[in-house]
């Protein structure tokens, strides 16, 4: 939990300069569209203020003077200024937002696309929670940074500067006194800028424990229900959402008091320009239109500044969220491909492993001194009890994990020199717990594979004798599947992921509990179209079931990690060993044993 929590708490500045320049690098192919959303910033800033400064030209050149006319020409200006404004605040938004969307599809996918490369070794250690979060919450607060948070930064900075413009330009002596109260808001926005920082912090941090939490228990949700945790599970997410619900109070909190404060100091700069610039006027040394203009621009300029600290808060938010989606595309958790791949072409399916060491964690060895070979077309089994490392040795076989020492070779090459995608394509695996997709069941045998034909996914299916029941659904090979096959029986299920690995007719087949949830019937069908379809194929069975192995051409027994026994079924009983024992545990009818 400690290290979820560190890497949730990371928080960085409020502006990085090494990730803002990252993150510019997916903004570069739409440059064209930041240059004229800065233009139209400009044109869109200096359109506000220019209203004051005709209110100003109307009280003074045309009301005072009683000129109705030109009065009328001035509210014209004024009408026209406002159109012009709103199209130009309507293609601004139109392309900021079009940015920040482009921008963001782009992150996502080579998010995703990383993620798929990333090693198997990467998700045992990484809640499924946090990746979640990363390409959700994390770039969706890059959305904002990049459709109004970048971009509308130049606005806010634009209208200030056209403000102080307009307002020096009139009155310089006004406008000091105007700005008197700016020391005051510095240091206050430089107080809410560190107070907002920690609370944000706290937010997401219990964000991303509601997020790792809930997808944790939905997951698990029958296990849950079935242990009656309901109560306790629940009382623990109260806790876990009372927190964040904290987080988020606190940061509340802080714009409750900023915000108030703004305003205070801008109604304190109001009561400064009508104490001195009234007094000028009765002293004739200004004219009331700028004072009506200045009583503008101060609700005017503090208007941006408040926008300027939410601006602030989702910079912050992005470069935190930066941060970690940079940490995920930078972790290099990969099985390397060799540079200089050797090309199979068609497989034999010859496999030996030759004095093979291999450790999840360094040093921690689950295989030791692995060696064994299979001939192409052979079938071998492997058995031993749960922990022996029968799964490790599909793992490095398949490389979702690299060996420590030691050599595996398929037709006489290190799989460590062949391409991961053309080794893989050459082997297909049925697991114990089957991963079946949304969509149908057609799209779940064929994987979506458009080289595997209607007519192929029937066979596959009959094969395995998942035809049956896929006929009796209403719409057959199209029926939906939910969620992880959550409408099909654990054994339907298998049957479907039994159909998956033949339709891509490999020349490996790997074989893990594979008939471990299926009922007898199904079983014995399994094993009439195994027999078929072994045949000119090399297989890797793993099995509990002693009576799904007895026609393997070997028969390997584990034993925390290393080789016991090797031999073909008669053999092995022979010998009295391990198998031996593990034959009696099954079959307690000795005579049986006797007889074969």
């Amino acid at each position: 939990m400690a290290q979820n929590k560190n890497d949730d708490e990371v928080i960085g500045k409020a502006y990085d300069a090494k990730l803002m320049r990252r993150l510019l690098h997916y903004v570069k192919p739409y440059k064209k569209y930041v240059v004229l959303a800065i233009v139209l910033n400009i044109i869109v800033a200096a359109l506000g203020p220019l209203r004051p400064y005709l209110t100003k030209i109307a009280v003074d050149d045309h009301i005072v003077h009683k000129n109705y006319n030109g009065l009328l020409w001035i509210v014209l200006a004024m009408l026209a200024t406002l159109i012009f404004q709103s199209v130009m605040q309507y293609f601004l938004t139109y392309y900021t937002q079009y940015l920040g969307q482009r921008t963001i599809l782009d992150l996502r996918r080579e998010l995703f696309a990383h993620t798929q490369k990333l090693a198997a070794r990467f998700f045992d250690k990484t809640p499924i929670g946090r990746l979640v979060t990363r390409v959700t919450n994390d770039v969706e607060s890059l959305n904002e940074l990049f459709s109004s948070g970048i971009i509308m930064v130049f606005s806010d900075v634009f209208i200030v500067l056209w403000i102080l413009a307009f307002m020096f330009y009139m009155d310089w002596q006004l406008s000091l006194v105007t700005l008197s109260v700016m020391p005051v808001l510095i240091y206050g926005t430089f107080l809410f800028r560190t107070k907002v920082r920690e609370a944000f912090r706290d937010v997401r941090l219990h964000l991303a424990r509601l997020n790792s939490f809930m997808q944790e228990n939905v997951t698990g949700m029958s296990v849950v229900q079935i242990f009656n945790r309901e109560k306790k599970e629940f009382k623990t997410f109260s806790g876990i959402n009372a927190d964040h619900r904290k987080a988020n109070i606190d940061s509340i909190f802080y714009y409750a008091v900023f915000y108030p404060g703004v305003e205070l100091l801008s109604t304190i700069a109001i009561g400064l320009i009508i104490w001195y610039g009234g007094g000028e006027i009765i002293q004739s040394r200004m004219q009331l239109g700028v004072l009506f203009a200045f009583l503008q621009y101060t609700e005017m300029f503090f208007r941006p500044i408040r926008d300027l600290s939410e601006k602030y808060n989702i910079m912050q938010t992005a470069m935190a969220s930066s941060e970690r989606i940079f940490k995920l595309l930078d972790d290099g958790t990969m099985i390397k491909n060799p540079e200089n791949p050797v090309p199979m072409g068609k497989l034999q399916g010859d496999i030996e492993f030759k004095n093979v060491y291999f450790a999840y964690n360094e040093n921690d060895f689950v295989l030791k001194n692995i060696s064994f070979g299979i001939k192409p077309g052979q079938t071998i089994a492997i058995v031993g009890a749960t922990g022996a490392g029968k799964s490790s040795i599909i793992n490095i076989l398949t490389r979702f994990y690299d060996i420590g020492n030691g050599s595996i070779t398929v037709d006489g090459v290190d799989i460590r020199n062949i391409d991961k995608k053309e080794l893989r394509e050459h082997i297909s695996i049925v697991l114990q717990d089957v991963f079946l997709f949304s969509g149908s069941i057609r799209s779940n045998i064929s994987m979506n594979n458009p080289a595997i034909s209607d007519e192929k996914i029937i066979e596959a299916a009959t094969l395995v004798g998942a035809d049956k029941f896929i006929r009796e659904l209403p719409n057959k090979y199209d029926e939906e599947v939910k969620e992880r096959g959550a409408t099909l029986s654990v054994g339907q299920k298998q049957l479907i992921s039994f159909a998956r690995a033949l339709a891509y007719d490999p020349q490996i087949l790997i074989l893990d509990e594979a008939t471990s949830s299926v009922d007898t019937e199904a079983e014995q069908m399994i094993q009439r179209a195994i027999e078929q379809l072994l045949k000119g194929r090399t297989a890797i069975v793993i099995a509990h079931r002693l009576s799904t192995i007895q026609n393997a051409n070997t028969i390997i027994v584990l034993h925390k990690g290393e080789i016991k026994e090797m031999g073909n079924h008669q053999e092995l009983l022979a010998m009295r060993g391990i198998y031996y024992r593990l034959y009696q545990l099954q079959y307690k009818d000795q005579e049986a044993v006797k007889n074969v």
